[in-house]
């Protein structure tokens, strides 16, 4: 059985997230969904309503799990006994941070395998940031996040 990990903060998950799943399930046969504490970044919501809001969107999927992770990529790559880590790539930017991160992972993990998963140009300006941003102007968002996140952000 193939499986890889696709990590980040998903503060909150959106579109684009929810279409590079989908690729990965074209290739793989599970899916693990982490979500990253990332103690670097100030979040708008906790860890747990991030969890809660990537199981909602997979409840019906039994090829997807969401896990809680606070700790070196490398190490859940480990625990979840795959080589394969997936990154989503929106532009250059995107680019060159993951290619920056690649290589220090290697050095942790030299077994790990890294795959890019570039966005549908349709979604290249959809981020986190921007649902945030949309939300906190009362903007309209809908757009932008999957049907379950939508309905739980708006119900508060």
């Amino acid at each position: 059985m193939k499986k890889c990990v696709f990590a980040g903060t998903f503060d909150p998950f959106t579109v684009g997230h929810e279409d590079t799943v989908k690729k990965c399930l074209a290739l793989f046969d599970e899916v693990v969904v982490a979500v990253a504490a990332n103690k670097r970044k100030t979040c708008m919501f906790s860890a747990e309503e991030r969890f809660e809001m990537v199981s909602a969107v997979y409840e019906k999927e039994p090829r997807v799990r969401a896990v809680l992770w606070d700790g070196v990529m490398a190490e859940l790559l480990a625990r979840e006994n795959t080589p394969f880590y997936v990154r989503g790539l929106r532009n250059m930017v995107d680019f060159d941070y993951e290619t920056a991160d690649f290589y220090a992972s290697r050095d942790i993990a030299p077994d790990m395998i890294t795959l890019y998963i570039p966005s549908e140009q349709k979604n290249m300006h959809i981020s986190s940031t921007l649902v945030r941003n949309c939300i906190l102007f009362h903007s309209p968002f809908e757009n932008y996040v999957p049907e379950a996140v939508y309905r739980r952000l708006k119900r508060g």
